[in-house]
This record gives structure tokens, sequence and C-alpha cells, in this order.
């Protein structure tokens, strides 16, 4: 059976119970693993260690405990609006692009270095107008964007599997406003969160092809 581990800040977390490896929350990872575990029952166990208000530093930092310790097969990250977010709160205790793209860069080579055959997958931060974003949009707005940029540039070192989700919720928001989308412009409905998981299994189903060739040569 296959582990695939969702990590990340409260994007990921959605109020899990850390005491309760069963208890994923109420977002993309619970959609994704319902969506999957119904679709290929027996084939894949889930889990989900997002911690709400994780920066790339805090997510280094529990490395081991959670990420190399539970020697997950796939490793999903969503990690970096919070980078931006803390920089332009009271504390201004936030992570510049250029320090997030080399903690990222350590993180995902240790993970490797641990686990000769984990797969990672790395997703998009994102950013909508909401009313947590808008005193400082076009600020919060560009860092994002950095740090997405600098998210997409690890994945493409190293050859991961890069999820993109700007364009999506770009997108959705032609549609419907904003707020049907990212409650804050930050963190995702329902409806967004759907949107994620259906992007996620996109990307996932991508992965397993490449995994397949691979095997095959």
């Amino acid at each position: 059976m296959k582990v695939i581990l969702f990590q990340g800040d409260s994007i990921t977390d959605t109020k899990r119970s850390k005491e309760d490896l069963s208890s994923f929350g109420y977002g993309y990872p619970t959609l994704i693993k319902s969506s999957m575990g119904f679709d290929h029952p027996g084939q894949y166990s889930f889990i989900n260690k997002g911690i709400g208000g994780n920066r790339i530093v805090d997510l280094y930092a529990r490395i081991k405990v959670d990420i190399i310790n539970l020697k997950p097969d796939v490793v999903s990250i969503l990690i970096g609006v919070n980078d931006v977010w803390a920089e332009l709160s009271d504390d201004c205790n936030g992570v510049d692009a250029d320090k997030y793209y080399k903690l990222y860069c350590m993180l995902v080579e240790e993970i490797r270095e641990s686990l000769p055959g984990v797969q990672i997958m790395i997703l998009e931060p994102f950013v909508l107008k909401g009313i947590s974003t808008e005193t400082k949009w076009e600020t919060f707005r560009g860092e994002v964007y950095l740090r997405a940029e600098k998210a997409r540039a690890v994945a493409e070192k190293y050859g991961f599997v890069f999820v993109p989700l700007q364009e999506k919720f770009n997108e959705a928001e032609q549609v419907c406003p904003a707020r049907l989308w990212l409650w804050d412009g930050v963190h995702p409905t329902n409806m967004g969160h759907e949107l994620i998981k259906r992007e996620w299994i996109k990307a996932f189903r991508r992965l397993e092809e490449i995994t397949g060739e691979r095997n095959k040569a």
C-alpha cells in the first residue's frame, strides 16, 4: 500500500486532530482521500500533517518527526503564504523569497537523502483579494507570486511534479467572486478545496505515469 503524506499550513491542516492520524480536517486532503480511496480501494493510505500558521522554516524544523519518520512514498507540500503573511503582520517574522527557496531546497534534499525512493509533489502557493489580503493587496499578491515562482523553481530543479493553482483560482474568480473560492483571500472554501483536489489528482496521475515509465526503462 502506497503512503501519501500531506504537508503544509492551515490550508492543509483544516482543523484536523493532532492526536489522531485518521483525522483529516475538512479540506483538500480529505477530498483526495475520499476520491482516491473510493476509486482505488486498498491501494493507498493517507496521512495529513499540515499545521496552521507554518512557514517553510517551521516545516523544515519538523522534517524528521513529521516526514522522514513516517516513511511516505509520496510527499505533497503546500507552503508559502504564511512566509508572506507573517512579514506583513505586527511581528514581521516572515521568510523572504530567497530564504524560502534555500530552505525549500534543503527540505527536499534531506527528504530524498533519507527516503531515496520518495516522490515529491510541490503545490503552488496562491492568493486572491479578500478581507485578509486587501489592506496590503499589491504587496501581498506580489510576494505570494514570488513564493510561487520559487516553489516552481524547486520543482524544476529536482524534477518534481508541480501543481499550479494560482491561475486556476484566477480563472475561478472570473466565474464567481473570490470569496466563494477563498473566503478571506487565503483560506479555501469547500469549493476552493474541491479545486485544489481536482488539480492535485490530475498532477498525481502524471506522477504515476512518469513513475511507471521509469520502472519500465
